[in-house]
């Protein structure tokens, strides 16, 4: 892969844990002035602290799935699933750093594998409707 290969692969990772991150920030704000308004600020971060590793689950298959399949039609049919899995293994490897740098507490680690392996399937699956 050339350097510009990479970048796209980079820039596409970063896009999808921002839109996913954004995700979890609309959900905080509906669950906040929609499901349960008027609770103390403290149970919205406590709230949010069990929500986001759903959502970041629940949104990041489609996510994967569509990166997968739609962005990665740049590169040739043989390239594009291993463009789809280099991009979930850059998504991973910054997943990672950020549950390391904020401590490894074991339910955050199993949400991560979770998340990560779910992340992994959809853009393999992705990949591989691209080549169709």
């Amino acid at each position: 892969m050339k350097f510009k290969d990479w970048l796209w692969i980079i820039g596409y990772a970063l896009l999808i844990m921002a839109v996913n991150v954004a995700i979890s920030i609309l959900y905080m704000v509906v669950y906040g002035y929609l499901i349960n308004p008027g609770q103390p600020e403290q149970h919205y971060q406590e709230h949010v602290q069990i929500a986001a590793p759903y959502s970041s689950i629940i949104a990041g298959v489609p996510l994967f799935y569509l990166a997968g399949r739609y962005l990665t039609r740049r590169w040739a049919a043989p390239a594009r699933v291993k463009a789809a899995l280099l991009m979930a293994l850059v998504y991973a490897v910054i997943d990672v750093a950020a549950l390391a740098a904020t401590g490894f507490q074991l339910r955050l680690v199993i949400f991560t594998a979770l998340s990560l392996a779910t992340k992994f399937i959809a853009a393999y699956l992705g990949g591989r409707a691209a080549n169709s």
